[in-house]
């Protein structure tokens, strides 16, 4: 039988494969996601799931806001009001998002 423990003929036992030490191997390295699951952030951070989901995307916009200014360089004063302008629409989206999770915290 593949995957068999025992030989079917003597009954010794077989070799661990390779396959099934690579898929233990994988489920290892990536123990470190299960921090990402939705329930368990819920738990850690205290909020209801609409309080959440404002957060992150508050937390998303902040995260915009930064990428703004590292991805687009000034060349000028119109490229420069330009990027403050799309800093500070991202940083408004943040604070309203923050504010609507307050507000919807139980």
């Amino acid at each position: 039988m593949v995957g068999a423990r025992f030989c079917h003929v003597c009954g010794a036992s077989r070799a661990v494969k390779a396959s099934g030490s690579a898929e233990h191997n994988w489920a290892q390295a990536l123990e470190f996601l299960r921090v990402l699951e939705f329930h368990r952030m819920k738990e850690w951070f205290a909020l209801s799931t609409a309080s959440l989901i404002s957060f992150l995307i508050g937390a998303g916009c902040l995260l915009a806001a930064i990428m703004v200014g590292i991805i687009y360089s000034v060349q000028n004063l119109a490229d420069f009001q330009a990027i403050q302008l799309w800093r500070i629409e991202w940083l408004l989206a943040a604070l309203a998002a923050f504010v609507a999770g307050i507000l919807l915290k139980r």
